[in-house]
């Protein structure tokens, strides 16, 4: 029997935006499991606190059977061992994207030679999505339910950001 073929989605996920949940739902169908993995990155001084992070994820991903969200503090590579996954998904917006995650990719392959990095474009309605923009239009009192999924739009207005 072939091993279950498990892949990391790594992120601070500050929000989960639909660019992300493209991603996501791209992967589940390409690997057998997929794990969220949001990261705790105090040093990017997030808007939202790692619990709510994960809470988002696991409420936007929901209606994915084959996908899990886990928060993490450690070494991807090290979080990627535990959960026996070889496969780091990472998503390219642009081309301004690709620098950065190849000098992740190859950082992580030095640490971890079996690790394999896998990138995935979103489809180009969520190509310019990021969380960064999320928060810049949120903290301005924006309209955000276009960027983020409905879920998400609503635990916002829970959370009274917007």
């Amino acid at each position: 029997m072939q091993a279950e073929r498990v892949a990391i989605y790594p992120g601070t996920f500050d929000p989960i935006t639909n660019g992300h949940f493209d991603i996501i739902n791209r992967a589940s169908k390409l690997f057998d499991r997929i794990v969220i993995a949001v990261a705790k990155s105090s040093d990017k001084n997030p808007m939202f606190g790692h619990d709510e992070r994960i809470n988002m994820a696991k409420i936007a991903t929901t209606e994915i059977e084959n996908v899990e969200v886990e928060g993490f503090s450690s070494l991807l590579v090290q979080f990627a061992h535990e959960k026996n996954s070889n496969i780091i998904i990472r998503g390219l917006r642009a081309v301004s994207d690709f620098e950065y995650e190849l000098q992740i990719g190859y950082a992580n392959s030095s640490l971890a030679p079996s690790i394999e990095t896998v990138l995935l474009m979103p489809s180009l309605s969520n190509a310019f999505i990021s969380a960064s923009v999320v928060r810049s239009i949120i903290k301005h009192n924006g309209k955000v339910d276009h960027l983020v999924p409905e879920v998400i739009t609503e635990r916002l207005r829970e959370l009274h950001c917007i």
